[in-house]
């Protein structure tokens, strides 16, 4: 439908609905005939497939009508879910009936912005036709708010023919597959005092623990610590299921409720959990297992109150929206924490030791997972049939809270429903995979969550959080009806038990641990794992046809693990090795011949020294299919990462690998860089292997092979090139004020002349080729200095005494006012030095030879067996800002904590004395920085427009002679050149 028709049928909407406004006002036309006359037509006209008439899949049906109602009075689903293909939300729409006042009834705002932030929506929109209210669902509701509370747009019927642009821009099909929508939210949504329902639900989860923790610990005196901690995950996860299952309308809605209103709190809950045993087969309620639950004692007052919370009003949660993604985000976070017991058998909760020292924990944004998914699940399902599908078998070795795999199953789960629905289904009604409705039927969803899904995970209740997602995920869309069903007519329990498929342990260290002959202590903490006895029917079919995940980085090992993982990685070990090294390395014993690897990894696999053997082995063993380098994705984290994705082959000749390089796109923007294929490069894999030691991605192997090239040719360290003082930082005076002194203050606190010198303090000051002097002086004492010939010095420091925080200092057990040392005093007095700043990305350094000190900002040092002028031309060169990015980047340090030693290493091109081509080429170097030496201070003395820019075009000039003479010296090509300067 173009613009202009879909104009008319809005306008005819209108029309009519004015005519018989009075009728429609009218308590019996209800919300059912509101929707069929009015609201369908309306989203109908903005291009929307409001019944499905072009017959999609039941995964890429555009819209979907979520009208069950729940049992037990609960406030029924969203009426619409507006959905791009694939099943991506991306808002809901709530139906009333005219008689209600959309503008000022606060429940009907309430509920749909209670279900939007469940869902994680941007925006919500609420409309009886007569009124339209959009609603920003990034603020979490409340119900004290008032309608208008949130609302971004508000529109009446008669609004909408002179608003029309803004509702086809917005909300027309068309214009959202363009991004208007996106737009449209990132100028009315998100607003600061936003926060998001994952993270208020792992507030929650926190809260609730502490609670629990507190009170099993105080009643339950013969419980260690473990079984407390599985005992209060237990609890906790036994809730959220049996809620989410009422919300849901798969359980009697409000039974829990009932549960804290009379007798023992505790114990009512545990008959409901023993009847949900019976009724999913589920190992969240296995009592054979778990014999700790039954006997715990738990304060009615807690339990009241964790069970109040999970209901409307105080809980601002709607169940039946909160996806299982969103789950497996907050519980990520909860999994960062533990219950640690003192010795008073007080629970308090602390970050687990790996978490605080990697600075959190870092949930995998969904896009990537669902990246990663497409690219190794979505390749070995393409062309096959459910029974070859069925045979496919995938890991993830370190599953956490199991977004990975849940993101596999969810793919597995779409794949199936379409194939069904696009090349027909079995005949028999026993054999159907499919509902009436055209979903998948329960016993379908349990054969390909126990055929295809497997996980690992060292951390105990990383497992339960994992067999929880997947079991929730399994029964979405099954209702109370269903699910009696099942019972009565097939006998069978809802849920499968997912004791087999996912498993707590040490992925990386295998039961020959046993061996080593460690106390059982240690044994207990490293948890060692045979895969091939824990998976015995996945490798006698050879192993995984697919391992994804995002590993642990940086992890801590203790000794004797440490020691075990050494002898067994010795192929890959350089010299550091970081613990997702481990898992990319195990990964190739867990797959089959031509299996699937998919995982997001530190983006130091693609470049750093320590990673050399690990790429070598990748290369060699593997045709790689994908390269991608992130930069950085999660959030407060700057570690930059990468995803790599191959198959477990030997790499053929023609092996051509998709490389994708987003360092230099937004965070906010990667999701949709990352499927705009077009940008998207490509580099043979023979000729990534020629390009020793360095990035994978095509950009950056480029830019290492020019590193590699130039440290292969005529070049020396830039020690060689530094005089026997070193390179020195300049001095940090205990406190700057009292040593740092303007001419003013000189002036009229008298002090003594003999004893201050000028002074450069930073950036500001020191730039390519010049310096900016500021009116700053240091005061300045030998140790043997003699303080009656400086008393008003003295004097003046004395004022700062108290703010001084050297100790030696302030006990008088040296000089006070005795800053440097020797070695200090020769750097900073000689008659010609190079000073210079170093920032996060490049060096700046010029000649200083006014015997200036410097304070810690800067760096100096003298120079030997070189032309100062031509060395200053090099460092400051376009070369050396590349040359030095690289080198910080190569050297596996943070940029922002380089030391002197980095600018040691800089490769410097010696000149050949007999070479006329050298010779030229340093001439034209040192002839363009003497006039930049001249031109700098004329261009701050100029005070003529025409005179400046005439300078500054020559400067120019000068500084791309410099740039072309440097390259020329390295021996760069054109090529080459180009991508240094971009």
């Amino acid at each position: 439908m173009t613009k202009e028709q879909a104009h008319n049928n809005i306008s005819e909407l209108v029309e009519r609905f004015n005519e018989q406004l009075v009728s429609y006002k009218k308590s019996e036309y209800n919300e059912t005939l509101t929707r069929r006359d009015f609201i369908d037509p309306f989203f109908k006209a903005l291009g929307w497939d409001m019944d499905n008439s072009n017959g999609y899949a039941e995964a890429y049906r555009e819209v979907i009508h979520e009208d069950k109602v729940k049992i037990g009075g609960a406030t029924k689903a969203p009426d619409y879910s507006f959905r791009l293909s694939g099943g991506k939300r991306l808002f809901f729409v709530e139906a009333k009936k005219p008689s209600v006042f959309v503008k000022d009834e606060i429940l009907p705002a309430y509920q749909i912005r209670r279900y939007g932030w469940s869902a994680k929506l941007p925006i919500s929109i609420i409309t009886d036709f007569e009124e339209f209210a959009v609603y920003d669902c990034t603020k979490k509701p409340n119900t004290a708010d008032k309608a208008s509370t949130a609302r971004v747009k508000y529109l009446t019927f008669k609004d909408y023919t002179k608003e029309f642009d803004f509702l086809w821009d917005t909300f027309s099909k068309e214009k959202v597959l363009k991004g208007s929508f996106d737009k449209f939210v990132a100028g009315n949504a998100h607003k600061k005092g936003t926060t998001t329902v994952d993270k208020e639900f792992i507030q929650s989860l926190d809260h609730w623990r502490t609670l629990i923790a507190i009170d099993i610990c105080k009643h339950n005196k013969n419980l260690d610590e473990d079984e407390i901690n599985f005992a209060v995950q237990q609890t906790i996860d036994r809730l959220i299921f049996l809620r989410i299952a009422e919300d849901r309308s798969v359980e009697p809605y409000g039974q829990l409720k009932e549960s804290v209103l009379h007798g023992n709190y505790y114990n009512n809950l545990f008959r409901l959990f023993q009847n949900a045993d019976d009724k999913y087969n589920s190992g969240l309620f296995d009592f054979k297992k778990d014999q700790i639950s039954k006997h715990l004692v738990v304060d009615d007052k807690i339990i009241k109150t964790i069970v109040n919370d999970l209901y409307y009003p105080q809980s601002p949660y709607e169940f039946s929206v909160l996806s299982v993604e969103i789950l497996g985000s907050a519980y990520e976070q909860f999994l960062g924490k533990q219950i640690k017991v003192d010795q008073s058998h007080r629970a308090k909760i602390e970050e687990k030791p790996e978490v605080r020292k990697a600075g959190g924990v870092y949930y995998t944004p969904q896009y990537i997972v669902d990246y990663i998914v497409q690219n190794t699940v979505g390749k070995l399902t393409a062309g096959k049939t459910p029974k070859e599908v069925s045979k496919i078998k995938i890991v993830d070795p370190a599953c956490g809270s199991g977004s990975f795999l849940i993101g596999a199953y969810q793919y597995l789960l779409n794949w199936h429903k379409n194939y069904y629905s696009n090349n027909g289904k079995p005949t028999a009604k026993k054999d159907n995979p499919l509902t009436p409705e055209g979903n998948l039927t329960t016993t379908e969803k349990k054969r390909i969550l126990l055929n295809n899904i497997y996980g690992v995970d060292i951390d105990i209740n990383a497992v339960e959080v994992t067999k929880l997602s997947l079991l929730l995920k399994c029964m979405e869309g099954e209702t109370s009806a269903s699910i009696a069903h099942q019972l009565s007519f097939f006998n069978e329990r809802v849920l499968p038990t997912l004791e087999n498929n996912i498993k707590s342990g040490n992925s990386l260290v295998d039961t020959d641990f046993y061996d080593m002959q460690f106390d059982f202590g240690q044994e207990k903490k490293i948890k060692p794992f045979s895969w091939q006895k824990g998976f015995s029917e996945v490798f006698k079919q050879g192993g995984f046809d697919c391992v994804i995940g995002n590993p642990p980085w940086g992890a801590d090992f203790s000794e004797e693990s440490l020691s075990y993982l050494r002898e067994k990685n010795r192929e890959i070990i350089v010299r550091m090795i970081d613990s997702f090294m481990y898992f990319v390395y195990k990964s190739y014993t867990l797959l089959k011949p031509h299996g699937s690897f998919g995982m997001i990894l530190p983006d130091v696999l693609f470049y750093q020294t320590d990673n050399a053997k690990l790429r070598e082995y990748i290369l060699t063993n593997s045709n790689i299919e994908v390269l991608l380098n992130l930069g950085n994705v999660f959030e407060n984290v700057t570690r930059p990462s990468c995803i790599i994705i191959f198959s477990n082959s030997q790499p053929t000749k023609s092996n051509t690998i998709i490389t994708v390089d987003l360092t230099s796109i937004k965070k906010e923007n990667k999701q949709t860089a990352l499927h705009e294929k077009e940008k998207f490069e490509s580099v043979s894999q023979k000729e990534l292997k020629e390009i020793p030691n360095y990035l994978f991605v095509t950009t950056n192997a480029k830019h290492f092979s020019i590193i590699n090239k130039i440290k292969n040719g005529k070049v020396r360290n830039l020690s060689e090139f530094v005089d026997e003082d070193g390179i020195q930082r300049g001095v940090s005076p205990d406190l700057k004020e009292a040593f740092l002194v303007s001419s003013e203050q000189a002036k009229q606190f008298k002090l003594e002349k003999s004893h201050l010198r000028n002074v450069l303090t930073g950036g500001k000051q020191v730039k390519r080729f010049h310096i900016n002097y500021p009116d700053l002086q240091l005061i300045y004492t030998k140790r043997d200095t003699d303080f009656k010939t400086i008393p008003n010095i003295c004097s003046f420091i004395n004022q700062f005494k108290s703010k001084i925080t050297c100790k030696e200092v302030k006990e008088g057990k040296h000089s006070l006012y005795a800053l440097h040392r020797a070695r200090e005093e020769r750097i900073f007095t000689k008659s010609e030095k190079l000073v210079g700043v170093i920032t996060e990305d490049e060096i700046i350094v010029t000649i200083e030879n006014n015997k200036t000190f410097a304070t810690d900002g800067l760096y100096l040092f003298g120079v030997k067996n070189i032309d100062t002028k031509y060395l200053m031309g090099v460092l400051n060169s376009k070369l050396f800002v590349f040359l030095y990015r690289l080198t910080t980047m190569e050297s596996g340090r943070a940029l922002a904590q380089v030391k002197p030693t980095v600018l040691t290493e800089m490769p410097i091109r010696f000149v050949d004395e007999k070479n006329k081509s050298d010779k030229s080429l340093q001439e034209e170097i040192i002839k363009n920085v003497e006039s930049l030496l001249k031109l700098y201070p004329e261009i701050s003395d100029s005070r003529l427009q025409t005179k400046t820019e005439q300078l500054e075009s020559r400067l120019e000039h000068c500084i791309s002679r410099i740039d072309e003479a440097v390259y020329k010296l390295y021996e760069l090509t054109p090529d080459e050149i180009k991508i240094v300067e971009s």
